[in-house]
């Protein structure tokens, strides 16, 4: 089977053409169009470049470059903001709107570029080392000279940084550390709901589907449940949620397997918490969030009955936010239920505290404001 070559950027420079790896996490097009700058250039020049389409590979000092961006995202955020005028007639139809301007914020501000070495070393003036954060998030160095949006290489070492730092749970009684591209746990609601409800009888094993950072794993494994199979299907969560149950002392009790959905076998307890958006991802970090056609609510749904052990209970952490933009109604939710061969044995309710909640000039604020996150206990429907 022959490798398709990885995507390559082109541009002309000192009168003579340049080639490199275009790097790109969201799977973007390299740019066609590209001028090559540096610290001469003003804000408000590079601003019309980005808006013409063109991309500008910068060539000046490392510092100045993430000023430019600065100033560039100010620009960005006026006119990608709150919009005037009448609003959209429909929740669905705001969140459409919502999407769409996000996105072309991001087309335009992922169009100011770095160049990257062989070695992910930056060639640029008072550089910082990038080196290990880029390691941790596209593997050891290749040999291939790259470019990618400054933006993203940002992101490469803020993911380096809460790597290293962690994220404090009060529930597994430790940090969390996430890897990029995976979701960091930084709303705790749902943790306190899989921490704080009632465990199944006897509850020695249980199933962690699409783990992620493999916080839940962690937590069913503080709170005594002597086997817990935490599975997902992406390389960087298997790898994070490994880690982070060695750091907590866990991994006698967490076993982390590639798997999409459920693992082999039955367990008293399954545990699930899906992306709460039916919407496309724009990024691979996304997928924690949205969930196309409801994916993979729909396949845990319609998997959970035969993997339960009798009496038990399958978990599914979710959010309403998607009914309250008219995404999902909660009644396709109750017959995806009853089409698996589930009952509804109780719910547990809370109410997000993330600031966005509080945001009235959020364009989904009042989606926002009225979110409830539950955790749904599901059994197997009497035959």
């Amino acid at each position: 089977m022959t490798i398709a070559p990885h995507p390559t950027i082109r541009w002309q420079e000192a009168a003579a053409g340049h080639v490199a790896r275009w790097r790109s996490e969201a799977g973007v097009a390299p740019p066609v169009a590209v001028d090559v700058v540096d610290d001469r250039i003003s804000a408000d020049a590079a601003w019309r470049l980005l808006e013409s389409g063109t991309a500008l590979l910068w060539r000046g000092d490392w510092v100045n470059a993430r000023h430019l961006l600065q100033a560039l995202t100010r620009r960005a955020d006026r006119r990608f903001g709150a919009e005037r005028g009448k609003p959209p007639a429909t929740p669905a139809a705001a969140f459409a709107r919502h999407r769409e301007r996000q996105g072309r914020r991001a087309a335009l501000l992922g169009r100011l570029l770095v160049p990257v070495r062989a070695d992910y070393a930056l060639p640029l003036r008072r550089a910082q080392d990038v080196r290990q954060a880029c390691v941790e998030a596209w593997g050891a160095p290749d040999g291939e000279d790259a470019v990618v949006a400054l933006r993203e290489l940002l992101a490469v070492v803020s993911a380096h940084e809460w790597r290293k730092k962690g994220v404090p749970v009060p529930a597994v009684a430790g940090r969390i550390h996430p890897h990029y591209g995976v979701f960091s746990p930084v709303r705790g609601e749902y943790v306190d709901l899989v921490a704080t409800a009632p465990l199944p009888a006897d509850c020695e094993l249980a199933f962690d589907i699409g783990t992620g950072s493999g916080i839940l794993a962690a937590v069913l494994a503080r709170r005594g449940v002597r086997r817990v199979v935490a599975t997902d299907q992406d390389p960087r969560a298997l790898a994070c949620a490994t880690e982070n149950a060695r750091n907590l002392g866990l991994t006698a009790a967490i076993e982390v397997i590639a798997a999409d959905l459920f693992p082999h076998g039955r367990a008293p307890l399954v545990v699930c918490n899906p992306p709460w958006v039916p919407a496309q991802p724009s990024s691979p970090v996304e997928y924690a969030v949205y969930d196309p056609d409801s994916r993979m609510l729909r396949g845990f749904l319609g998997g959970l009955a035969a993997h339960l052990e009798a009496g038990g209970e399958g978990w599914l952490i979710i959010s309403d936010f998607a009914e309250h933009l008219g995404l999902r109604s909660r009644a396709e939710l109750l017959g995806w239920i009853a089409a698996g061969g589930l009952q509804v044995l109780g719910r547990l309710d809370t109410r997000p505290q993330h600031p966005k909640a509080r945001d009235a000039g959020d364009p989904l604020h009042v989606a926002r404001a009225a979110e409830v996150t539950s955790l749904w206990r599901l059994g197997a429907a009497p035959k």
